[in-house]
Order: C-alpha cells, then sequence, then structure tokens
C-alpha cells in the first residue's frame, strides 16, 4: 500500500467533512420540514434539502475517489469544489442575512479551492489505477 502525500489526506478528510456537513443539513431538514414549512425560512426546505442530498451523494462519491485513487477523482475535486463554492456564495447571498465576516469566508474559501486544485494536478503521482 503506498502512502498518498499528506494534501491528497488532507483534501480527503475536508471532502468527508462537507459530506456529513451537507447530511447533517439534509437530515435535519426532513426532521424539521413541518416545522420549517410553517415558519417560511428562506431558502425554501425543499431547496435546502435538494442540496443537502446532492452534495452529499457527490461527496460520497468523490471521497470513496479519493479513497480509492481513481484518476476521475482528481478532476472530479477540481469540478465539485468550484461548483459547492458557487452554490455557497449563491446562497450566502441570496438567502442569508448579510454578516461582516465575508473577508474571512472570501480568504479560507480561496485557500481550499487553491488547496484542491493543486491536490488534483500533482494526481497522476497520486492515483493507483
Amino acid at each position: 500500500m503506498t502512502k498518498r502525500p499528506f494534501r491528497v489526506t488532507l483534501s480527503a478528510w475536508l471532502v468527508l467533512f462537507l459530506t456529513a456537513w451537507n447530511a447533517v443539513r439534509l437530515w435535519t431538514v426532513v426532521t424539521w420540514w413541518d416545522e420549517l414549512v410553517d415558519s417560511s425560512v428562506t431558502p425554501p426546505p425543499i431547496i435546502t434539502a435538494t442540496s443537502g442530498a446532492f452534495w452529499f451523494i457527490i461527496g460520497l462519491s468523490l471521497f470513496w475517489g479519493i479513497l480509492m485513487g481513481r484518476a476521475w477523482a482528481g478532476k472530479m475535486l477540481v469540478l465539485s469544489a468550484a461548483g459547492y463554492s458557487g452554490w455557497y456564495w449563491f446562497e450566502r447571498l441570496a438567502w442569508q442575512e448579510p454578516r461582516p465576516n465575508w473577508p474571512f469566508a472570501i480568504m479560507l474559501n480561496l485557500i481550499v479551492l487553491v488547496l484542491f486544485f493543486f491536490t488534483a494536478k500533482s494526481w497522476r503521482s497520486a492515483a493507483t489505477t
């Protein structure tokens, strides 16, 4: 068994964390569906449930691909990171109240995107297909 580079391991942990986060989002919306519908929250519960389920499924398949060292996981890592980042900012700007921590959110988002980009760029050396 070959040892993976640290950034591949770190990327796998970040993917697992975001996958768990979206599983909790989905579970919470399903559990509290009636209360959320009655309170007219934004975004509507159906959007939160759909996005939670979508990113949960993407995250599981990506995490499995990273663990198995599949060659497609590098490309999927970059595409899903860009998509998740876009969705996060759309949701933040469209439905959330303005928060003063936007510089921190931008910096953290860029750091994670750069990490995923460089992990995917060196994926050929880490892939064991």
